[in-house]
């Protein structure tokens, strides 16, 4: 067993409070982006609407020749404008070959239809530079590579793997969250997730340092075995999975009553979300990653009963996080299932996957701390 170095814990707490504060920046960094990026497509939307007005105006003053010099400029700055929207904001529709539901589309045309527009729904990057976003990512890099050297100095310091308590989970998920964020974007741009995603993780990182901070040391014996690794390492992947479906959720749920109000011909009070895909590309895409994380949260129920076997000589006892680990597995597995096959799409799906990750939540914070069992390693 190697000796405690304490301080490499003191290193990794302090890494651990220059990271918050480097993705406290990087989350002012995503907001303002969301705010500067809404008032630019606002423009866009008023220099095409005050276009297209310029050849009314000016056959009603009856100027035959002034109208007919007009007309074509005015024609040519519709398209413009209506091209820079289209280029900025991207187009609102569902993936090839799948139309947007009616219940959650803006009607072309419509009242506010400019405004509606939302982020392309292949999330591609767009060939315009966004400074504010592009700050707040190097920012969030800088943060995770600040995070990273937290999570190693603590290893160091217990010589062992850093998730052995509450504390040690919740800081190396926050990572992992980050991180798997961070290699998503270098494929799909999910920038507009930035803001949900940071700020989870500086709630998380917060909660670890106030609520469940734990000094450097050993692990408990019954947690001494290589199957800590597999078991818990599979764990905090996967909820750093379903921490990202999380976000998304919730914004498809926003994004869903803004397209509904739209096109009812409501007023467009949240023109951030302009920047967020339509309500049926989050959808798709918060299945596709869920059902990821569905398979990782399989392989620790599975993992985790092979280590009771052989910890404890029983595969499954009905301990307490037992019992809420096939929960969580049971609410996801009913929603891939409702929404594959039983037509479950929308904003009862976005629901269920959040109903999933409140279990999540609720198993590592309200079972570590207030139920006993065999699992009571918060460190607390």
């Amino acid at each position: 067993m190697f000796p405690i170095n304490e301080t490499m814990g003191q290193y990794s707490e302090l890494f651990m409070l220059l990271a918050a504060g480097t993705y406290t920046v990087a989350f002012i960094a995503f907001a303002w982006d969301l705010a500067k990026s809404s008032k630019a497509l606002r423009t866009v939307d008023l220099k095409a609407a005050a276009a297209a007005g310029t050849p009314d105006a000016a056959a009603s003053d009856g100027a035959a020749a002034d109208a007919g010099a007009k007309v074509p400029v005015a024609a040519g700055s519709v398209r413009g404008a209506a091209a820079d929207a289209d280029r900025v904001a991207g187009h609102l529709a569902g993936p090839a070959g799948r139309a947007e539901r009616p219940s959650s589309s803006v009607s072309a045309g419509g009242p506010g239809s400019g405004a509606g527009q939302t982020a392309n729904a292949s999330m591609e990057y767009a060939a315009e530079r966004r400074v504010p976003a592009r700050v707040a990512v190097a920012l969030t890099v800088l943060g995770a590579a600040i995070h990273a050297a937290g999570v190693l100095t603590r290893a160091v310091g217990a010589g062992r793997v850093p998730w052995g308590n509450m504390y040690e989970f919740l800081t190396t998920g926050a990572f992992v969250a980050v991180a798997v964020f961070l290699v998503v974007l270098i494929r799909r741009d999910l920038r507009f997730l930035g803001t949900f995603v940071v700020g989870l993780v500086i709630i998380m990182l917060v909660a670890a340092s106030v609520a469940y901070w734990t000094p450097v040391g050993h692990l408990v014996p019954a947690l001494q075995s290589y199957w800590l690794v597999i078991h818990v390492s599979i764990a905090v992947l996967s909820s750093a999975l379903f921490t990202l479906t999380f976000a998304m959720s919730a914004l498809q749920l926003v994004q869903s009553h803004r397209q509904k109000t739209l096109a009812a011909g409501g007023e467009d009070k949240l023109g951030f979300m302009r920047l967020v895909p339509s309500a049926l590309s989050l959808e798709n895409l918060s299945y596709r990653i869920n059902a990821i994380a569905f398979i990782g949260w399989t392989f620790t129920l599975m993992f985790g009963a092979i280590w009771a076997e052989k910890a404890w000589g029983r595969f499954w006892g009905w301990d307490t996080k037992e019992v809420w680990t096939f929960v969580i597995w049971v609410v996801y597995a009913g929603y891939l299932h409702a929404r594959a096959t039983r037509g479950w799409t929308g904003t009862r799906a976005a629901w269920l996957s959040i109903v999933g990750y409140l279990c999540v939540v609720f198993n590592f914070t309200i079972v570590n701390q207030f139920f006993n069992g065999l699992h009571s390693y918060s460190g607390l």
